[in-house]
């Protein structure tokens, strides 16, 4: 692996640091014009560093929005949150704290502010919460934090956000146009909670770009990564658990839930991470289906393999479990990894990148055309007709779509369309790629 996780084109990077529920994720998502981090009135929501690009007045950079950082824990996940706050500090060219003008300078905030006047990194100050005019006389206050002037901003509002940003902009160094998202494949890491989905991301990454922690839904954000595999550039989508809809409250965890269900829908390709201790369950299914629904790429990635009692029989065993249990994405490579030992996890983005060159794959109208003809010939749609069927195309790739041109739609149903579709299949792979037939009535 080369390249610096989570940036991309060599794109200055502005970390976003303070103690938690301070609205360093809502400023995240002002500056960024986005909802990716979760917000919520929980402290410690955001425990990961998230990073995500973001322009003003034309210049390109990348934000990285970071845990609440509580400086004197020294074990458990607020010390994991710490850790990630630090790195992020570290690999930043500016930094933003963040503190809260409702409550003046704390005990954490004058810690967090000592830790930065050691940086050599440019620093600003921001006290957010400024909702109001009259708020402004609380912010001088901050002023004993040894960091400047303090810049009153409402993250909520988007009150003197510009602001921030033209100081912003002031500090970090010029760079190239480039892009997090620009010309990488994204693949999104998705899976039941606790099932090591951020430890993949981890080996593939070869650091502790995302916290792992054993205990279930400790990811909670949808975390992006960027890594360089073989040359070709790869943006890593972590996410949260996804556990069943009656399981998930109205709060946190559901919101986390539907944006895993986003990073699928962003992604070109999802790896389906199955706990192989317990096998393909109901909700590894229902991913699946969510990943066919939307046209992405699978590889069904089988992780704790090195859990599993073997014999030269399991693996070729649990291929044929995952192709009975997910009937609908037979097509989708299996792979059995271990993300504790590595076994195998430098072969996953290898896999990644070869379903979605499947997915980009074009096939020549001629050669579509013979292809549905021949199959019309060995099987005619309803009704014994081949005439049915006047001609196809494809029309569409990631997913390869093609439209087939018929007298009669009724005839050609739904379980005529998945025919066709592996006819396709079986002459030009398409491997780990949903197939869409479309019809349309021509006279």
């Amino acid at each position: 692996m080369e390249g610096t996780p989570g940036t991309g084109a060599d794109l200055p990077i502005v970390a976003i640091v303070g103690r938690p529920n301070v609205g360093k994720s809502m400023l995240f998502n002002r500056i960024t014009g986005s909802s990716v981090a979760v917000v919520d009135d929980e402290p410690g929501v955001t425990r990961d560093r998230n990073y995500r690009e973001a322009e003003w007045v034309g210049r390109r950079f990348v934000v990285v929005d970071t845990g609440g950082m509580l400086p004197g824990e020294e074990e458990g996940i607020a010390a994991m949150v710490r850790a990630q706050a630090e790195a992020a500090i570290e690999e930043a060219d500016a930094v933003i704290l963040v503190v809260d003008r409702t409550t003046g300078p704390t005990a954490i905030d004058v810690e967090i502010a000592a830790l930065l006047r050691r940086s050599p990194k440019p620093i600003v100050l921001v006290a957010n919460k400024v909702d109001a005019g009259e708020h402004e006389a609380d912010v001088p206050e901050f002023y004993t934090l040894g960091l400047g002037e303090p810049l009153p901003v409402s993250a909520l509002h988007g009150r003197s956000v510009g602001d921030l940003l033209d100081r912003v902009i002031e500090i970090i160094p010029e760079t190239p146009v480039g892009g997090i998202e620009a010309g990488g494949i994204r693949v999104a890491v998705v899976g039941r909670p606790n099932v090591g989905k951020s430890s993949l991301v981890n080996r593939i990454v070869g650091q502790d770009v995302v916290i792992v922690h054993d205990t279930p839904g400790t990811t909670r954000d949808a975390i992006d990564t960027l890594v360089t595999f073989e040359g070709e550039r790869f943006v890593l989508i972590d996410t949260a658990g996804l556990r069943r809809k009656a399981r998930v409250d109205r709060g946190v965890e559901y919101w986390s839930s539907m944006r895993a269900l986003k990073s699928i829908e962003r992604a070109d390709v999802v790896v389906l991470v199955v706990d192989a201790t317990t096998g393909i369950v109901t909700q590894d299914a229902r991913i699946a289906g969510f990943a066919e629904e939307a046209g992405r790429s699978l590889v069904v990635v089988f992780n704790k393999w090195d859990l599993v009692e073997k014999d030269s029989t399991t693996a070729a065993a649990f291929a044929v479990h995952a192709q009975t249990e997910l009937a609908f994405s037979k097509h989708a490579p299996v792979m059995q990894i271990s993300a504790l030992t590595g076994q195998r996890v430098h072969k996953v983005l290898g896999v990644a990148r070869d379903v979605y060159r499947e997915a980009s794959k074009r096939i020549s109208t001629s050669d579509v055309n013979k292809s549905v003809m021949a199959a019309a010939d060995r099987r005619p749609p309803h009704g014994g007709h081949r005439s049915h069927i006047l001609y196809a195309s494809q029309v569409g790739v990631r997913p390869p779509t093609f439209v087939v041109f018929v007298t009669d739609p009724e005839a050609v149903d739904h379980a005529y369309r998945r025919y066709l579709a592996n006819q396709l299949r079986q002459e030009y792979g398409f491997a780990g790629v949903p197939v869409r037939i479309i019809v349309r009535k021509r006279h």
